[in-house]
């Protein structure tokens, strides 16, 4: 166990004694939330209503019902750089969308803390990243989302470019969660192979941050995307055999409980968790809109998985180290 995960247990223990922990178990932390501005929901048109979007103040509405203290909230920003939407101005949209989101979260100072977003194929990326590390709102992590920019671990230049983001993401002590899932929609080629090419050419480049990988490396809701279960495979097999490229991996399990499943469905979704260890798990619920179950449903979606009580309470109390 490294040193971070053993300060994670310490903190995480430290925490229960000091609330007084009774009563049934829920999260410390929700590790994958959203917020939407007014702006962005217009964009999208659909999912938050468009003329409000959704605020820190909804979320810790929705937080509080599930008793959950505290949320990290990724920026959306990197919805204005898809490839596959046409935007003027896009980069000052972006910076108003991670703007934004800082100043939601820092009317909560307690409980949310902001990362960056942006598509990190851009030729601006390198810049937000700088101009986000120098913000105070920001400078805890960043947010890339490879379906929506349309990365593709299979093309080399999308990789060196991730290897810049990742090299100066490391520079700047921010950590990283990435959706590591390839568009869908467009059927790139995503599994065992594309996960190959991330944990030797792209992770290493970031040693001294946490990378979180979210969805346990697919998109949910559910856990029926062959594709992803391979990836994950690669990368849980990597931390089971104690690869020093994975010593500060993490996964999230954001809205992965949220969809009806098999039994053979939900017994692998188990089987990858243990495989990577529950220290490592990180709970999440993903954004309260349309299509996705609120925090409260999602804990207790999640509760049904077949854990066992120790760990699901190893999971609910796991803290990551961008969140101390």
């Amino acid at each position: 166990m490294t040193t971070m995960f053993r300060a994670a247990v310490l903190v995480n223990l430290l925490a229960l004694l000091s609330c007084g922990f009774t009563g049934p178990i829920v999260p410390l932390v929700d590790h994958h939330q959203h917020l939407f501005s007014p702006a962005i929901a217009a964009m999208l048109g659909g999912g938050p209503d468009q003329s409000k979007g959704l605020s820190a103040r909804d979320l810790i509405v929705l937080l509080d019902e599930a008793r959950i203290r505290r949320a990290v909230v990724l920026s959306v920003a990197y919805m204005y750089g898809s490839p596959f939407r046409q935007v003027d101005d896009e980069y000052a949209k972006v910076k108003e969308e991670n703007d934004w989101t800082a100043a939601q979260a820092a009317e909560y100072p307690g409980r949310l803390r902001a990362f960056c977003g942006f598509n990190p194929l851009r030729d601006y990326a390198l810049a937000e990243l700088e101009r986000c590390a120098a913000t105070s709102g920001l400078r805890y992590g960043i947010k890339l989302h490879f379906a929506n920019s349309d990365v593709r671990l299979d093309d080399p230049a999308h990789v060196e470019q991730l290897r810049k983001i990742f090299r100066a993401a490391n520079q700047h002590r921010m950590a990283i969660v990435v959706h590591l899932r390839a568009n869908v929609s467009h059927n790139r080629p995503y599994g065992a192979e594309q996960a190959r090419v991330f944990l030797s050419q792209v992770l290493p480049e970031a040693p001294d941050v946490p990378v979180q990988i979210a969805h346990l490396a697919g998109t949910g809701p559910g856990y029926h995307d062959l594709p992803a279960d391979q990836a994950m495979g690669v990368l849980a097999a990597a931390v089971q055999r104690r690869d020093a490229r994975t010593r500060n991996l993490w996964f999230d399990v954001a809205g992965l409980a949220s969809a009806p499943m098999t039994v053979d469905e939900m017994t692998q979704l188990v089987r990858r968790i243990r495989q990577v260890g529950v220290d490592r798990i990180l709970y999440a619920s993903d954004a309260a809109v349309p299509g996705n179950l609120p925090p409260r449903e999602q804990w207790a979606a999640f509760q049904k998985l077949p854990l066992t009580e120790k760990e699901l309470t190893r999971i609910a109390r796991n803290v990551a180290p961008y969140m101390k």
